[in-house]
């Protein structure tokens, strides 16, 4: 893991992603559900920050090849 910090952002919102749809689909309340166009942005955005390398490393560094 070369870029851990984007990596750590990265996993907080996929876990945020997944603790609201899981709160709203169990909280026994049936007038709340999951708001999935959120979840799904949230996902998108963990999954990009995973991919993401951090500001502070060179293409090198994060592990790309050179052509």
């Amino acid at each position: 893991m070369k870029s851990w910090k984007t990596t750590l952002a990265g996993v907080a919102g996929v876990v945020a992603a997944i603790a609201s749809a899981i709160q709203a689909e169990f909280d026994s309340d049936p007038a709340t559900v999951p708001d999935w166009g959120l979840v799904g942005a949230l996902l998108a955005t963990g999954i990009g920050l995973l991919l993401a390398r951090d500001n502070d490393k060179t293409s090198e560094q994060a592990g790309a090849r050179r052509t």
